[in-house]
């Protein structure tokens, strides 16, 4: 009893959370086995149409449409919420929207980078998987959204971007990539008896299976302070160009010391003057 006279009604509250708990409850599950098999039947769809879209191109779109799918599942859980304890949603709506206006002239960022995501996903500029470089970063793009791209660097770091900050992509997963190795040889030694024994590297080169074309010597690249610089030049399969690259450099050293080849390398001449 307050001392006003007011009585507070406990079994009408009671009944009404045990109600509105109830309700939310059922609700809360609904949601629960609703996000599953909206997922399952996301990535389902997207299996029956592997045969016409790349396996990046379905798990880039897979990542974008669970985020979607679950950013309609929290905005329906709030409408029904709003529902359920009986609070009319449209002036909340209508609230929201004024303060959507008020705040959206700060949000020009947000808009330019929900814009930009689109093109990037319309026009197919980077998928899932792709090793670009954009915005200053080198890495596997992980995931393609909307707001942000994220991209793993080599190192393992995990870069968020904005994509209103992705003035240019630099795709480097679209084709074949190139394994160029440069190797110097001293100017003592012969050019073309190191161009025949890097040709016969190369030959053995073009049998392994991340090789589709090459490789193959192309000559003398520069010239040294010290050494005279060889050029090989080859087109492997994607992301395969480093490893071939530094097979490719192992044999050459191998290949060198069997005849008497030398790699050069930095010498320092020390001249003690006497006194």
């Amino acid at each position: 009893m307050f001392e006003d006279g007011l009585e507070i009604n406990w079994g009408y509250i009671l009944d009404s959370v045990i109600t509105y708990g109830i309700q939310v409850a059922i609700l809360i599950i609904a949601i629960l086995i609703i996000a599953p098999i909206g997922k399952k039947l996301i990535k389902t769809a997207l299996k029956k149409s592997s045969a016409k879209q790349s396996e990046a191109r379905i798990q880039t779109l897979e990542k974008l449409l669970l985020n979607v799918f679950s950013y309609v599942l929290i905005f329906i859980f709030i409408v029904m919420f709003f529902g359920i304890i009986e609070q009319p949603i449209g002036p909340l709506l209508a609230g929201a929207g004024v303060i959507g206006l008020a705040i959206g002239f700060g949000a020009q960022g947000l808009v330019s980078d929900v814009v930009t995501g689109f093109f990037i996903l319309l026009e197919k500029q980077v998928e899932v998987g792709d090793y670009v470089t954009a915005a200053g970063y080198d890495g596997i793009v992980e995931e393609v959204g909307l707001r942000t791209t994220q991209i793993r660097g080599f190192d393992g770091t995990l870069h968020f971007v904005p994509n209103r900050e992705i003035a240019g992509v630099s795709n480097h997963s679209r084709g074949n990539m190139r394994a160029l190795v440069d190797i110097g040889i001293s100017y003592d030694d012969n050019i073309d008896q190191a161009m025949n024994i890097l040709q016969g590297i190369c030959d053995e080169f073009a049998e392994d299976s991340r090789f589709v074309e090459g490789p193959n010597v192309l000559g003398v690249q520069a010239f040294g302070s010290s050494e005279i610089v060889l050029r090989i030049l080859g087109k492997t399969v994607n992301m395969e160009q480093w490893g071939a690259e530094r097979d490719i450099r192992k044999r050459i050293k191998e290949a060198f010391d069997q005849n008497n080849i030398e790699i050069p390398f930095p010498h320092q001449v020390n001249i003690q003057k006497s006194q």
